[in-house]
């Protein structure tokens, strides 16, 4: 029964690539005794690893080098760092620091508390997390569900400073009794998980045939752990770290340690960094990439809409990466591995929400046309309010202050042959009354533009200034609406 299933999953999953012309690694068995929920489990913490090798279709189009996502999120805690915590816990009790009823105690950036105090809770510790002020909200409320207590710190003070997570975490685990501190930046147990379940899982996956793995470093357990092992099997595995603008990871990997750079802020959450941490080796990485907030969230939105992918900014930033590796590469006898690290759901308030990404300038407003700006325009003016070259300047002003309009296109049929403004002709009014009948087309100034409603509202704005307070809007060849600087001003504002 057991190998008529198997054969069925294979035979489905086949027939499945074959539809959608995509190619497949050949004879992928990594199942045996490794197959997923084919028996129970004693508990949560054997559902950790073997997550699942998925091929990126939509966000690689125009790419030939196979590029596979390992999606950790499927994880029991949504992430990666699931791997590390019970390997750190059992190391402590090894060593004899954690004793029973104990406190874990850790700086984290959200997902390595949640790995800790998913096996806190099994095993009967109690857990204490510091978290940056930058990371989001629900990260905190999932720590806490966990019934973990959570210290919020600044995120923009220097290394070294007392109120660092990392410091302040520190401090609690030397005060607080039968406490350790889980120290993931400098636990060996932690790139020593990577090595014994992440790269060996990776080698099975792909039978071999990896030729890239791409990922960043928060702790560098990741990309450490993992990068020994594939090196351990084929030197030539090329392992691509990828960092956000503003950790300092990057740089010095450059620059050998030669460079002393500064860390800035930047949004990306659990990777890059303001000093080496002492879990990340960097005589793995065979290359690394630096890439912007910007880049790293637009990727990670792109993951899920297109590829059904629900994955935090730092699986965007690092997939941003692998295909700048994949397009470089450009051989479809490759095989590039992007690693997706946490689930999207905990960043619904940020990098999900656009009102936080426009805040953020991190994404393009929606591109408006003309034609829509006027149909949003509301109140009982009419579209249009025009006069005529024959009319007097008197009846130009009474017209603009019937409608409650500064100024006015001069119009001869559908054509705009000039424009005055209430500015210009109350000026010359008060200078000389006789200018009141004068007819409009002795005093006007030059028309409108016109341009065409299907315009974007942002290549137009230029058109508007001092001299020249609004454009015509056409439709069909006929002059639709008036849009001017108020209307253009007010558009920006809500945007």
């Amino acid at each position: 029964m057991e190998g008529d299933r198997r054969h069925s999953a294979t035979d489905a999953h086949r027939v499945t690539q074959n539809l959608r012309d995509v190619p497949t690694i050949p004879d992928i068995s990594f199942m045996t005794e490794h197959e997923r929920h084919r028996r129970p489990y004693d508990n949560v913490l054997e559902a950790i690893g073997w997550t699942p090798l998925i091929r990126l279709t939509r966000v690689t189009k125009g790419i030939v080098t196979p590029v596979y996502g390992k999606a950790e999120f499927f994880n029991p805690g949504g992430s990666v760092k699931d791997r590390i915590g019970l390997p750190i816990i059992e190391a402590a009790e090894r060593s004899g620091e954690l004793k029973p009823g104990g406190t874990i105690v850790e700086g984290t950036s959200g997902n390595t508390g949640v790995g800790l105090a998913i096996a806190a809770a099994l095993m009967g510790y109690k857990c204490i997390f510091t978290m940056p002020d930058k990371m989001s909200q629900e990260k905190v409320r999932l720590l806490k569900a966990f019934g973990a207590d959570v210290i919020i710190t600044p995120t923009a003070v220097p290394p070294d400073h007392p109120d660092n997570y990392v410091v302040m975490a520190k401090r609690i685990a030397k005060e607080t009794p039968n406490a350790i501190f889980a120290n993931q930046f400098y636990n060996e147990a932690n790139p020593d998980a990577h090595f014994a379940t992440t790269g060996p899982e990776l080698w099975e996956q792909t039978s071999g045939k990896i030729t890239h793995f791409v990922g960043a470093a928060g702790t560098g357990g990741t990309l450490t752990g993992t990068g020994r092992y594939l090196k351990s099997k084929n030197p030539k595995v090329q392992i691509v770290g990828g960092d956000p603008q503003g950790s300092i990871l990057a740089e010095h990997w450059r620059s050998q340690g030669a460079n002393t750079v500064e860390g800035a802020p930047y949004k990306v959450e659990g990777i890059g960094q303001d000093k080496v941490p002492g879990t990340l080796d960097m005589s793995v990485i065979d290359e690394y990439q630096t890439v912007s907030d910007r880049d790293a969230f637009a990727m990670a939105r792109r993951l899920t809409r297109e590829e059904g992918l629900f994955v935090g900014g730092s699986a965007g930033l690092i997939t941003h990466a692998a295909l700048n590796v994949a397009r470089r590469v450009n051989d479809p006898s490759a095989l590039v591995v992007t690693f997706l690290c946490d689930t999207g759901e905990r960043y619904l308030s940020k990098l999900y929400n656009d009102e936080w990404m426009r805040e953020n300038q991190m994404l393009d407003s929606e591109k408006a046309t003309l034609g829509q700006l006027l149909d949003a325009k509301t109140g009982e003016t009419p579209l249009v309010v025009s006069t005529s070259a024959a009319a007097t300047v008197r009846q130009a002003l009474r017209l603009m202050s019937l409608h409650d309009v500064s100024q006015l296109p001069v119009m001869d049929g559908t054509n705009c042959v000039g424009s005055v403004s209430e500015g210009v002709l109350t000026s010359k009014g008060l200078e000389d009354s006789k200018v009141l009948d004068k007819s409009v087309g002795d005093v006007m100034d030059a028309p409108f533009p016109v341009v065409d409603d299907g315009q974007l509202v942002d290549s137009v704005v230029k058109l508007v200034n001092k001299n020249n307070p609004a454009v015509l809007v056409r439709h069909a060849g006929t002059v639709a609406g008036i849009l001017t600087r108020s209307d253009l001003l007010h558009f920006l504002m809500a945007r």
